[in-house]
């Protein structure tokens, strides 16, 4: 099938994560790697064996490159995404795909015209249990979704996550962008179909530094009637990751998507219950490294990849909406 040629702009966590698990597949091969700190850029091209360079527009114009993978904060996804489809290379962007809708277009509409691949990197999707869940309500077995339930409590950024750039909701999307855009995701992955409307409430608790909410409670109204919760929190000093669906037909309930104890849970109408331990749904690459594959397969063959820009987009849209829902307390139609 061949190898696809990559290169990484931003050499941040995600970054390293992305071009590390890269390394790994036999798809894809980091060929330059380019960040504006030189010491972190430089460590990463040394860990792969690879070049860097500081400015990404020396990336994009190398003869070698065909794709790249973009790992800068979210404000400063568009100009190198944008810049990369125009120079005619494929296109991997992390959530979100850019922290407003409209940036969201810019980039979509590059990618169109230029006719490149565009993916988004919600790796949820690639998550044993996220994945698991989804699979099972697709078989039809459960009947449609009624109810989608999903939470993810927390205490705000801490260690590697703190920095400034996180605490603006025009940098980063907000938490309803830069961490939930994969729990959105998640509940449209599932529903399978799009929003129709919004309607949240929230408000900054705690968390004085940030310019967005610390808690919401979303309620996503989706085509098929089914209705999606997301309780988002950065104000929980006892964590939580984990929800439910109820079907038609059965349930599907999982307290936790991985750590000890984790577990997935369904049952059928009258049937037994089933419980499987995450650890016996793993594979053996890891969830980044299944989405960098399944992108580069996409590219390599010709093929749309499989998390697409306009996945990328709908969530922004959902995550503003959600916003714009805590500031009037009425419902955003999509």
């Amino acid at each position: 099938m061949g190898v696809l040629k990559t290169g990484l702009i931003g050499c941040g966590v995600m970054g390293r994560s992305l071009s590390e698990s890269a390394a790994l597949l036999d798809e894809t091969d980091v060929v330059w790697v380019s960040d504006v700190d030189e010491e972190k850029g430089k460590a990463l091209a040394t860990d792969l064996g690879c070049a860097y360079v500081a400015d990404y527009a020396e990336v994009i114009g190398r003869d070698e490159v065909e794709a790249v993978m973009i790992a800068t904060p979210g404000f400063l996804h568009e100009e190198p995404a944008v810049a990369a489809a125009n120079a005619g290379l494929h296109v991997f962007s992390e959530k979100p795909l850019a922290p407003t809708f409209d940036a969201c277009n810019r980039i979509i509409e590059a990618a169109r015209v230029n006719s490149v691949a565009l993916g988004v990197g919600q790796v949820c999707r690639f998550h044993p249990v996220h994945r698991k869940v989804r699979d099972l309500v697709h078989t039809g077995d459960f009947g449609k979704p009624i109810v989608m339930t999903i939470n993810r409590l927390g205490s705000g950024f801490k260690g590697i996550w703190r920095v400034p750039w996180r605490t603006s909701r025009e940098q980063s999307g907000g938490t309803l962008m830069e961490v939930n855009a994969h729990e959105i995701d998640f509940l449209r992955f599932v529903a399978g179909c799009e929003a129709t409307s919004v309607f949240a409430a929230g408000g900054n608790y705690i968390n004085q530094e940030i310019d967005f909410p610390d808690a919401a409670l979303v309620t996503i109204m989706f085509e098929t009637g089914a209705i999606g919760s997301l309780h988002s929190s950065d104000v929980s000093a006892i964590g939580g990751y984990g929800g439910r669906v109820d079907c038609e037909n059965g349930s599907l309930v999982f307290p936790r998507f991985w750590g000890d104890g984790a577990e997935l849970m369904y049952q059928i109408g009258d049937d037994k219950p089933v419980a499987i331990p995450a650890a016996d749904l793993a594979g053996d690459l890891s969830p980044v490294a299944q989405e960098i594959k399944a992108f580069a397969e996409a590219v390599l063959a010709g093929d749309t990849p499989p998390v697409t820009g306009e996945d990328g987009r709908a969530v922004v849209a959902i995550a503003e909406a959600a916003y714009d829902s805590v500031a009037s307390g009425s419902p955003i139609q999509l």
